[in-house]
């Protein structure tokens, strides 16, 4: 399909210019789809349309959000002011800036957009070209985003939208014919290692020793650091506090967001509860009743007799509850790949690819072009000549520590999932006009009002004109 016609667009053209702060004072949830009904005894609504799908440049807009938006800046401190000693400055995994702030510049939250065509990974492409907003580059830019993974909506067989798949009344308002539902999936393993070296920058005295709370609080492979003092015994931090590290709060300001853009546009748009996170990826304790779904690889670890104590787990036909998401591959093609085994032959090897990442011969911080996009004049070069890296004894203790977790445990992390859903995504809709318009007072916006005639040139009942 050609996307000539979409120069000027006037949807497009009435998004750029909606009042930010209105958007947000105005945002309400709008959960009843065009073509939906509402079984609410004397509030029972019946509609008398077809379910009507979003159109290609709707999509693409939302699209665009979850992408990378440009390159962001290391505006940090080189040195402690205290005295002057170097401070570790190159934290961030990533240089590419995004629409909602990461933990470190992670961006490890990776997206599939769900519609009535099928279920897609959506690829983080390089920044936009310099109108990110034009209608054209929207769309083709989509285009070279979306990888399908399934020819047909993400969902359970008809019959089992009931618990542990769907939620109460969610189930039959939730990703039904007509909408566009975007599922947000954290890669939580590559900022882990990443966040546990930065905590083991601190100064001398203030590098906490690691323990493992599911192991009887014994130190999570760190003793010889204890010994040769690189670590402070008075100041202990357990596995389970750091938890996911804050990585998945990405995918949270990441949803806001597009939920922001969907009420500027005049969409519905209702965050809630996704098929139960563990189902839809396609854990083996449940693929024997819903089928692969989006088919991850699953690790499995070993039965040990510990994990009695440690995890509860009383005999070893019970080892799945432990089972936990660590890839996806696609068409042989890794689209998500975590930090840890089977990916990598050890945990020491996966360490050393993040380490690579960030400061090897195509690391991150080798890339002098990179930085001088960033910055002004020569102080990008400054930058990467005066900031300083990791210690040795940073990446040593760190893979002494992700070792200890994964010969213990079975698994990398062992106190949270490489993988992690937040358990939330964004359904995107037509509203049922009608509707809001009959029960709630200021149910609906200009933007709704007028959306069917930006967007789809046709007037407010979406009716052609």
């Amino acid at each position: 399909m050609s996307v000539d016609h979409l120069t000027g667009h006037r949807g497009l053209e009435a998004l750029r210019s909606q009042p930010v702060l209105e958007t947000i004072w105005r945002r309400r949830t709008h959960r009843v789809s065009r073509g939906a009904d509402v079984p609410a005894g004397s509030m029972s609504y019946r509609s008398p349309h077809r379910p009507m799908p979003l159109e290609e440049l709707e999509e693409a807009v939302l699209i665009a959000l979850t992408g990378c938006s440009g390159l962001t800046m290391p505006d940090r401190l080189f040195e402690d002011p205290r005295d002057g000693t170097s401070i570790m400055a190159k934290p961030n995994l990533t240089m590419a800036g995004r629409t909602a702030g990461s933990p470190d510049n992670a961006q490890g939250t990776h997206f599939f957009m769900i519609n009535d065509t099928g279920t897609y990974y959506l690829r983080k492409l390089p920044p936009a070209p310099d109108r990110p907003f034009d209608a054209a580059a929207l769309v083709e830019r989509a285009r070279e985003a979306k990888v399908k993974v399934l020819d047909h909506r993400l969902d359970v067989a008809e019959g089992k939208r009931d618990f542990p798949a769907y939620l109460d009344s969610n189930r039959f308002l939730s990703n039904i014919p007509g909408t566009t539902v975007f599922l947000p999936v954290v890669d939580l393993s590559h900022q882990y290692i990443n966040a546990l070296m930065y905590l083991l920058t601190q100064p001398d005295g203030a590098r906490p020793v690691i323990l493992d709370d599911r192991n009887f609080h014994r130190p999570a492979g760190v003793r010889k650091w204890v010994r040769n003092g690189f670590l402070n015994p008075d100041i202990k931090l357990t596995l389970g506090a750091l938890g996911p590290m804050r990585t998945q709060i990405e995918a949270d300001l990441l949803l806001q967001n597009m939920m922001l853009v969907s009420d500027a546009m005049g969409l519905g748009a209702w965050i809630h509860a996704t098929i139960h996170p563990l189902i839809a990826l396609g854990d083996p304790k449940f693929s024997r009743t819903y089928g692969r779904m989006l088919g991850f690889d699953f690790v499995t670890p070993r039965f040990r007799p510990a994990d009695v104590l440690r995890w509860h787990i009383p005999l070893p036909k019970y080892a799945s509850a432990r089972s936990h998401p660590i890839g996806l591959r696609v068409g042989g093609e890794h689209l998500i790949k975590a930090a840890c085994p089977p990916n990598y032959p050890s945990m020491r090897k996966a360490v050393d690819a993040v380490v690579a990442a960030k400061f090897g011969p195509d690391g991150v911080y080798a890339d002098k072009d990179l930085f001088a996009r960033i910055y002004k004049g020569d102080y990008g070069q400054r930058y990467l000549a005066e900031a300083s890296a990791y210690d040795q004894r940073v990446i040593d203790c760190a893979r002494d520590v992700c070792t200890y977790i994964h010969d213990t445990h079975g698994r990398f992390p062992a106190h949270a999932d490489a993988i992690y859903v937040p358990g939330v995504w964004l359904q995107t809709h037509h509203i049922e006009a009608e509707y809001y318009e009959r029960f709630f007072r200021n149910g609906t916006t200009d933007a709704h009002a007028r959306h069917a005639e930006r967007w789809h040139g046709t007037p407010g009942d979406g009716r052609p004109a």
